[in-house]
């Protein structure tokens, strides 16, 4: 048992606190290490936290526990895209994080492309693949190499590149083991970043840097060679661009409370959107917490500060 060092918080403030993680969807090991990560960091403080690894009784377990409010911990399907958000909203159990509908636009990346093509903000061209396409008209009018992704799956997982017909078809055969609809975009050659955002404030951007080809499961969570720079070597203009243009995104999908965005340097070395996680990892190999870090906020501070967003001020 993790002792209690209280650090200041006030327990009573925040009552019963349920950690809602593992869950059923492809990312459910993640989630898990990110569920015992803030339990721990509650346990720390001195909070009335229990973990709930959610499964089809959820509702049950919630009724019995008597919560007043939820850290979702829950990562892909049934945890961040609007489902167990709009449980508790029925349940009237505050949690933590994005609303239903954000989170559910958030979780779609084509719904979330298109959204930001009409709005203007900066994102890729992108198809939507089908069984019966011209691969090879698809690779032309994307500029020859791809991203070929599932459109509603999170830690990479169905991610392949692919820069010939027969690669493209077997991208999209992989990635649709994963979702019905599955999108392929230019391959971007420059360098990834992401924002982390807590409330309204964009943390510093933190610059990845992948040996493997792209930045994929392996190279998030299990490989030691992955480089985190924070801060990430932008200019000072250059980083109130990218953290203004991450809150844009942040915002004009309605998500609230915490969530991380994705952004890619094109070959004109433009910023280019990716996507918005509105339920981050909170691992040891996890971006948010290096990025808070980095702000001036250790890891149960920034947990204290997610749970404070479920409506207590």
């Amino acid at each position: 048992m993790i002792q209690a060092t209280h650090n200041n918080v006030d327990a009573a403030r925040f009552g019963r606190v349920g950690v809602l993680y593992g869950g059923q969807s492809a990312e459910r090991e993640i989630s898990l290490m990110s569920g015992i990560a803030v339990m721990s960091a509650m346990q720390r403080q001195g909070l009335n936290a229990i973990a709930i690894d959610v499964g089809h009784d959820i509702q049950d377990q919630l009724n019995e526990l008597q919560l007043d409010c939820a850290f979702i911990a829950l990562h892909g399907p049934g945890g961040e895209d609007g489902t167990i958000q709009h449980l508790l909203e029925l349940m009237e159990i505050p949690y933590t994080g994005s609303g239903v509908s954000a989170s559910a636009l958030a979780m779609n990346k084509k719904l979330t492309k298109e959204l930001w093509q009409r709005i203007g903000l900066p994102t890729t061209e992108f198809a939507v693949l089908r069984e019966d396409m011209d691969w090879l008209q698809v690779l032309s009018d994307l500029g020859g190499e791809v991203m070929v992704k599932p459109a509603t799956e999170g830690s990479s997982l169905g991610m392949a590149s692919a820069n010939t017909a027969q690669q493209l078809q077997e991208a999209w055969s992989k990635a649709a083991d994963y979702d019905a609809v599955v999108i392929a975009e230019p391959l971007l050659p420059g360098k990834e970043y992401t924002v982390a955002i807590l409330g309204n404030q964009a943390l510093p951007s933190i610059c990845i840097e992948a040996k493997a080809e792209f930045y994929d499961y392996k190279a998030k969570y299990r490989s030691g060679d992955t480089a985190y720079h924070c801060p990430s070597g932008l200019s000072d203009n250059r980083e109130q661009e990218l953290q203004q243009l991450s809150l844009d995104a942040f915002n004009s999908l309605g998500c609230s409370g915490w969530g991380r965005v994705d952004i890619m340097l094109d070959s004109s070395n433009q910023f280019q959107l990716l996507e918005v996680n509105t339920v981050p990892g909170l691992t040891n190999h996890s971006l948010v917490p290096r990025a808070a870090a980095q702000f001036g906020l250790s890891f149960d501070d920034l947990i204290t500060r997610i749970l404070t967003g479920c409506g207590y001020e």
